[in-house]
């Protein structure tokens, strides 16, 4: 549907709205060959774990989004039904709730997690689209455009929301709640645990029970840096001759994610569905990408906190563990609301309004149940809007808390705003070791080889996986750079020559494979900007047969250098810029 290219759009707009080589290398080698199968049921569940929606573990490029976690309906809210409820009952009363709330929340302390942060919003806050349809669609001469329909604003409590009418297809919209809390946000007793809320807040709710068999879609899914949900339903109840709106439907039963109850009953069926998601994911090609992420990011805590989380603590946590970690981070501030499709703007925040606007950072916080996590909580929050050269505070609120080591030929500018190093985080982490550089009892145990220093001052961080399960010899070449925003013309026409630029390059190494007597069985060259990790990550992928890794490494290095030295053909970007026009089309 074209409506859920426009969430994407507008998604990744949102992301990041303004690097000598250094080199990740991987190799995998079978011990042996033996095969190994899945086979996962259309109405499981799995984690996500890949890099991007380009890319699968075995390096294959399509059109997913990777591995996301997908749940079952099911309810445990027993709140009573009624017509008012469904659709904002009385407004005076909602006000009047709304007062309530407002007067009761003069008393409470402070949410111990709520900082002072930068918009989730980032360009595209009210005053800036205000500016851009005064001035024609745009903020500064020289910047994009944006939509000219765009709505977006903050509610009193922090709450903000996107909006974008769009009518095809005509008669349907979707909402999605992105809540910017994932598994690199979890503390040491909580690995797991994002995911597991995931499950109950939304899986448990009866407000989303009565978006079914009306043609609506919902779901839910966890990664490092967020935690989302949505639906996707028609805008008017069926049978309902186009009276019935189903946008206040839709809202309440996201906003029953940010006040969802925590019932023991309710816990055992998703802890449940959590530790059979955890066997589903148990693959080889899982164990590949772990080892590969943990190398790669290192030096900060997105090695250590994989969505999935640990078993152990999984069966143990209870009600209060769960209820903990929803009322620290499902806060208003925390939280970013999209709506795109066949709706009215104006209707659609009035409803947001009053489905949100009771809800306060004050409030979940008086409910936080396991009060010794609190300041360890504190300290989390502290080290992220306050530590040097974290990208979730300095970059986009869209990306985990972590810091980063950039492989050199980055943008300089934004390596020098970004940078952080192994040894900078030895002296800060005595306040709180944000990139879990320390050792815990619950680390994997991972024997990394050293880096070593190689001709210009550039480093290579080398790691060797073994495994029984693995059929063939595998590469993985990565440099990791900041995320250059694509704000203006200038970042526009360097983004549109990377893509000609990656697009000849695998056209090149595709030729090669398909040679009588081809070196790699597989080879894929690719950069994209991956908000889960909060990097832009270059990549060289490939698999070889295990006597022909030299001739197969060989082979691919050439390629990406002759391109390197000589650049495209002019044939070569006749073609790919006729593509790209296409495409824009």
């Amino acid at each position: 549907m074209k409506f859920q290219s426009a969430v994407a759009i507008l998604a990744s707009s949102l992301l990041s709205v303004d690097v000598n080589v250094n080199v990740n290398a991987y190799s995998f080698t079978p011990r042996s060959a033996f095969g190994v199968g899945s086979a996962i049921s259309s109405n499981q569940s799995i984690v996500q774990v890949t890099r991007s929606n380009d890319r699968n573990v075995n390096g294959n490029s399509n059109g997913t989004t990777g591995m996301v976690m997908k749940e079952s309906p099911s309810s445990s809210d027993d709140a009573k039904f009624s017509i008012s409820s469904l659709f904002g009952g009385n407004n005076s009363k909602s006000k009047a709730n709304k007062a309530a709330t407002s007067r009761s929340t003069a008393t409470l302390e402070p949410h111990p997690s709520a900082r002072d942060h930068i918009s989730p919003l980032n360009q595209m806050s009210p005053a800036n689209i205000a500016q851009a349809v005064a001035n024609g669609g745009f903020v500064q001469p020289s910047s994009l455009p944006f939509h000219p329909n765009i709505h977006t604003g903050v509610l009193e409590n922090g709450l903000s929301y996107v909006i974008l009418p769009n009518k095809s297809p005509a008669g349907r919209f979707e909402a999605h709640l992105q809540v910017f809390s994932g598994s690199a946000d979890e503390l040491e007793p909580q690995q797991g645990i994002a995911h597991l809320t995931e499950h109950v807040a939304y899986m448990g709710s009866r407000k989303r029970e009565r978006l079914f068999g009306t043609g609506s879609q919902t779901n839910a899914y966890t990664d490092f840096h967020h935690t989302v949900f949505y639906a996707a339903c028609p805008t008017f109840t069926p049978r309902s001759n186009g009276k019935t709106p189903m946008l206040p439907m839709a809202l309440d039963a996201l906003c029953d994610v940010m006040e969802a109850r925590v019932e023991p009953s309710r816990l055992e069926k998703e802890r449940a569905a959590v530790l059979s998601e955890m066997t589903m994911v148990n693959t080889i090609e899982y164990r590949v990408e772990c080892q590969i992420l943990a190398t790669l990011h290192r030096e900060n805590r997105l090695a250590k906190r994989f969505p999935i989380g640990k078993e152990s603590l999984i069966q143990t946590w209870q009600t209060d563990d769960v209820k903990t970690w929803h009322r620290t981070h499902y806060r208003p501030d925390n939280v970013l609301l999209y709506i795109v499709g066949d709706v009215d703007p104006k209707d659609a925040e009035r409803v947001i309004d009053s489905k949100f606007g009771h809800i306060t950072a004050e409030k979940q916080g008086s409910e936080i149940k396991l009060v010794d996590l609190k300041p360890e909580a504190s300290n989390l929050a502290d080290s992220i809007v306050s530590g040097k050269n974290v990208i979730k505070a300095r970059q986009s609120w869209h990306y985990p808390p972590v810091k980063h080591e950039w492989s050199s030929g980055s943008n300089r500018e934004l390596e020098e705003d970004f940078t952080a190093s192994l040894e900078e985080e030895e002296e800060h982490k005595q306040i709180y070791d944000l990139q879990l550089q320390d050792s815990y009892d619950l680390d994997e145990r991972v024997e990394f080889l050293k880096s070593s220093k190689v001709e210009g001052g550039k480093k290579v961080r080398p790691h060797i996986f073994r495994h029984e399960l693995l059929q063939a010899f595998s590469l993985h070449l990565f440099a990791k750079r900041p995320v250059e925003p694509i704000t203006d013309l200038p970042s526009f026409r360097r983004s549109l020559a990377r893509r000609v630029a990656l697009a000849a390059l695998q056209i090149r190494l595709n030729v090669g494979g398909r040679s009588d007597d081809p070196p790699f069985t597989f080879v894929e060259f690719n950069q994209l900007d991956s908000a889960r990790e909060g990097c832009a990550i270059c990549s060289l992928d490939m698999t070889a047969e295990p006597h022909r890794w030299k001739d197969a490494v060989c082979k691919s290095i050439a390629e990406v250098r002759k391109l390197g030295i000589h650049g495209v053909t002019p044939s070569e970007m006749e073609r790919y810029a006729s593509a790209l026009m296409t495409d824009a089309e």
